[in-house]
């Protein structure tokens, strides 16, 4: 009997000590992922040039897919197959993952892999081996948000406090100029030119673009820089509520997007919204496709010609009458 509560009491000391060990071991493993994570961020901005957003979208998928790696974690890595990729995808694309963020997800997950390959940190090239995401372009119309939703939302804040002043003026600014979130968070103090009533705006692949001021985005703009915003050394035009005040970040642009749809009283929605919003609106005031695609500042007239399937009245002219008697 002393023996049997010896051994049962050295098996339970046994699983102690493991749990014990349980997080110190999770906290070793998550530290070694974030320097390869680091090392793969450093490698998109210095080799690959990726924006900011891109990059920090691109770190978290990373450390998702290499924190699911069995211990130890450079053991892992050198015996990585195809095998094990293509089942973090599948399980990834749950039935809760929207086709976007699948994407997304996909995207990153080949870029990680060929900086894992060129580092010598994975035996084979398996980027190639990442599934591909059916997902077509076009193939639903722009999700634009009718006037009295807008409204609400522009409506949202408390225009009596310097964050209400401050998030109002971003949202005028997503409502009004079509920005994207990255864009609004990006603007500079020195970007608006009070004189020639415009203002640069940093766009994707760090293109500069003038646009148009409206009176309406210039007065929110004035009202937070004069009533709301804190004096400090940062010259971002937006910066955080609390010291040390800093630029805000696109996340922090989604944020403030979601609280005002709270306060409206509407679903969760995303920035680019009002960006598809502002768009759908001109095309159904006649504006061309082209000038809608000169405000959304595309490069390309391909992102610009969703927006040609929600003027019904002249796509009609394009429909065939269907043959008589045929189903």
């Amino acid at each position: 009997m002393d023996g049997g509560r010896v051994v049962s009491g050295s098996g339970q000391a046994v699983r102690n000590r493991r749990a014990e060990l349980g997080p110190v071991q999770d906290r070793a493993k998550e530290a070694e992922v974030d320097g390869q994570v680091a090392d793969f961020r450093h490698w998109l901005v210095a080799d690959r040039g990726l924006a900011e957003e891109s990059v920090r979208s691109y770190g978290i998928q990373a450390k998702k897919f290499l924190m699911g790696l069995t211990d130890p974690l450079e053991e892992a890595l050198a015996g990585l197959d195809a095998a094990a990729v293509i089942n973090f995808v599948i399980k990834q694309a749950g039935a809760d993952a929207s086709v976007w963020s699948t994407k997304a997800m996909v995207t990153a997950l080949r870029s990680l892999l060929r900086f894992l390959h060129i580092e010598g940190r994975i035996q084979m090239p398996l980027a190639p081996v990442v599934p591909s995401v059916a997902g077509w372009r076009h193939s639903t119309l722009p999700r634009a948000l009718p006037r009295e939703q807008v409204q609400a939302l522009l409506a949202a804040h408390d225009l009596g406090t310097p964050v209400g002043l401050r998030d109002h003026a971003i949202l005028i600014t997503l409502a009004r100029l079509a920005l994207r979130g990255a864009e609004v968070a990006a603007l500079q103090l020195g970007h608006v030119d009070w004189r020639a009533g415009d203002v640069l705006v940093i766009g994707k692949g760090s293109r500069a673009e003038r646009l148009p001021l409206p009176a309406e985005v210039g007065a929110a703009m004035v009202a937070y820089a004069t009533r709301g915003r804190p004096p400090c050394n940062c010259r971002a035009l937006f910066v955080t509520a609390r010291a040390p005040y800093r630029q805000l970040t696109p996340g922090a642009i989604r944020a403030i997007m979601g609280r005002a749809c709270g306060q409206a009283g509407l679903p969760r929605l995303g920035a680019h919204r009002l960006r598809h919003t502002v768009a759908t609106d001109l095309v159904r005031a006649g504006a061309s496709l082209a000038e809608v695609g000169q405000l959304l500042r595309h490069r390309s007239q391909l992102s610009t010609v969703t927006y040609a399937k929600i003027d019904r009245d002249r796509l009609g002219v394009l429909a065939r009458p269907w043959p008589a008697g045929q189903l």
